[in-house]
Formats: structure tokens, C-alpha cells, sequence
């Protein structure tokens, strides 16, 4: 079964809101089996909208991904985020 990536860029317009997503979603994310590979650091935008804050997760399979995003827990973290921040992001699965 092929592994599949969250990836995602935010750039983040309420700090207080965003760290209520950060910590209620890490947790739905280990849940579903995700492990960080990226979470903040340095960065270079080469093409398309900078976003301050980019994420990698890699999950066990993109129906793991998928699973995860929809679940409760993770809305719940994610109702923080909404309003909080511009994001992008996507499910891509491994080679």
C-alpha cells in the first residue's frame, strides 16, 4: 500500500486561534497514523503565493489521509483554523 502526504501552506492571521488548530489537530493526525515530516521551519517559496507556514504528514495510505480530514476530531481542530489563517492543501500520494 502506498503512503500518502498531507501538504500544506498557511500563513496565519490569528496566532491564538492557529495554535488551538496546531493542537487539536496534531493529535487527530497521529490518530489516523500521520507523522510529521515538516511543521514550520525555513523555507523558499520558488513559485506561486508565499505562505509563512508550510506542513508535510505522512500517512499510511491515502485513504488514512482522506479519513483523517473528514473525521470528527479533526473538524473539531480545524473550526480553529477557519478564520484564522489562508490555507492550501492537498492529499498526494507517494511513489
Amino acid at each position: 500500500m502506498k503512503t500518502a502526504l498531507w501538504i500544506a501552506h498557511v500563513t496565519v492571521t490569528d496566532e491564538e486561534s492557529y495554535a488551538r488548530y496546531a493542537a487539536l489537530a496534531t493529535g487527530a493526525i497521529a490518530h489516523h497514523g500521520g507523522v510529521f515530516l515538516a511543521r514550520g521551519g525555513d523555507y523558499e517559496t520558488l513559485e506561486g503565493p508565499d505562505r509563512s507556514r508550510n506542513v508535510v504528514a505522512r500517512f499510511p495510505s491515502k485513504q488514512a489521509a482522506h479519513d483523517c480530514y473528514y473525521s470528527d476530531a479533526y473538524q473539531e481542530a480545524l473550526s480553529h483554523a477557519k478564520g484564522a489563517s489562508v490555507r492550501e492543501l492537498s492529499i498526494v500520494e507517494e511513489l
